[in-house]
C-alpha cells in the first residue's frame, strides 16, 4: 500500500487540531456568559481571532525570509471572502440569535449539528466536489454522533419556524466553508484577521443595538484571548485543511469538536458523562478511521493554468526551477503548470477539484 502524502497527512492533522481548539470554546464560554452578554461574547471571541492572527503576522514579518510564506490575496478572491464574511459571519449569527428565541435549547443544539452535513451537500452540488459514498457515510457517522453528544432526554423539545431559522444559519455556515474553501489556497491568516475583524465588529454593534453592555476590561481580555486561540488559531487550520482535504471532509473531521468540549466540561464542571459518550466515541472513530484512510486514484487530466499558492517541489505538480540559494523550500509566486495527464492517489485539494 502506498504511503499517505505528507501534505494530506498534514491537512488531517489541522482539521482534528481545529476541532480540539474550538470544541474546547464551548465550556470557557460557559464560564464566561456570567459576566458578558451572549452577543457582546460573540464579538469580542471574533474580535480577538483577528487581533491575535494580526500579532502572528507581526511576528511572521519578524522571521520569514523573503519570498517565504503565503500567497496575497488578490481582488478576484475579495468576492469569495467577502460572500464568506457575510454568509457566516453576519447572517448565520444573526440568524441563529433571533431563531434561539423561539426554539428549545435542546432542539437547537441538535440542529446545530447538520453544519457538516450543509457543507458536504453545497460541496457535492454547487462546487462539484468529489465526495465518495465512503465519504458520505463517515460523515454521517460523525454527525450522528455528534448529535448523540448532544442530546438532553429530559430538556423540553419542539419544532418551530424558530428551529428553521437554526437549520438556516447551519447551511450559511455550510456556505460559509465552501466559499472560504475557493480560496484557501492563499494567506490564512489574512484570511481569518478579516473575518474575525468584520464579523466581530457587525457583533458589537449587533450587541449595542439591542441594549448589551460593556463588560468589564478583565472580561474583555479574557474574550479576546479565547477567540484568538478557538477561533482565530481554530479557523486557519481549518484554512490550511481545506487545501488538502476539500470543504467536505475538513468539515467531516471538524465535526469531530464537541467531543474535546464534552471532556473539558466534565474535568471543568464534574458532569457525569452522557450515556450515549461511548457509542459516540465508537462512531466518531469509526467515521475519522473512513475519512483519514480513504483511497482515491484513477487516470485524470490537468489542464494548462496559472496561479499562486504556498507550495514546496517535493510533489508532482510543481516541477518549475528557482534559484536554489535564494528560495526557501516554502515559499509562493506566481507560476504555471503545464497540460499533463497522469494517476495517483488524491484527494480534492487544491489541485484535484476536477469532476467525476
Amino acid at each position: 500500500m502506498n504511503h499517505m502524502p505528507r501534505s494530506q497527512f498534514l491537512s488531517i492533522i489541522y482539521a482534528l487540531l481545529a476541532a480540539v481548539l474550538f470544541g474546547i470554546s464551548a465550556p470557557i464560554a460557559k464560564l464566561l456568559l456570567g459576566e458578558i452578554d451572549p452577543v457582546m461574547l460573540a464579538a469580542f471571541l471574533y474580535l480577538g481571532s483577528g487581533f491575535g492572527l494580526m500579532l502572528v503576522r507581526g511576528v511572521q514579518r519578524i522571521f520569514h525570509a523573503p519570498g517565504e510564506g503565503e500567497a496575497r490575496l488578490t481582488r478576484g478572491d475579495l468576492v469569495w471572502l467577502a460572500g464568506a464574511t457575510l454568509a457566516g459571519g453576519v447572517m448565520g449569527p444573526v440568524i441563529l440569535m433571533y431563531s434561539l428565541r423561539g426554539t428549545p435549547a435542546a432542539t437547537a443544539s441538535l440542529l446545530l449539528n447538520f453544519e457538516s452535513v450543509a457543507t458536504s451537500v453545497i460541496a457535492a452540488i454547487v462546487f462539484k466536489e468529489m465526495v465518495s459514498s465512503r465519504a458520505w457515510f463517515a460523515i454521517m457517522m460523525i454527525t450522528i454522533a455528534a448529535i448523540l453528544l448532544s442530546v438532553n432526554p429530559d430538556a423540553a423539545w419542539g419544532f418551530s419556524l424558530g428551529a428553521l431559522g437554526v437549520v438556516a444559519a447551519s447551511f450559511l455556515w455550510g456556505l460559509d466553508n465552501n466559499l472560504t474553501g475557493n480560496i484557501s489556497a492563499k494567506d490564512p491568516v489574512t484570511i481569518v484577521t478579516i473575518k474575525g475583524l468584520a464579523a466581530g465588529s457587525f457583533s458589537l454593534l449587533l450587541a449595542l443595538s439591542v441594549g448589551e453592555s460593556l463588560p468589564e476590561w478583565e472580561v474583555i481580555l479574557k474574550a479576546c484571548l479565547l477567540g484568538s486561540v478557538s477561533y482565530g488559531l481554530s479557523i486557519m487550520l481549518y484554512v490550511r485543511a481545506l487545501r488538502g482535504l476539500g470543504a467536505a471532509r475538513t468539515s467531516g473531521l471538524f465535526s469531530t469538536a464537541p467531543l474535546s468540549g464534552l471532556v473539558l466540561s466534565l474535568l471543568l464542571f464534574r458532569e457525569s458523562p452522557n450515556s450515549l459518550l461511548l457509542l459516540a466515541l465508537l462512531m466518531m472513530a469509526v467515521g475519522t478511521y473512513l475519512l483519514v484512510n480513504e483511497r482515491h486514484a484513477h487516470p485524470h487530466f490537468h489542464p494548462q493554468f496559472i496561479h499562486d499558492h504556498s507550495h514546496s517541489h517535493t510533489d508532482s505538480h510543481h516541477d518549475h526551477t528557482h534559484d536554489p540559494v535564494k528560495t526557501p523550500q516554502t515559499h509562493a509566486h506566481m507560476h504555471n503548470h503545464t497540460e499533463i495527464e497522469h494517476q495517483h492517489e488524491h484527494l480534492p485539494d487544491t489541485h484535484h477539484r476536477h469532476s467525476h
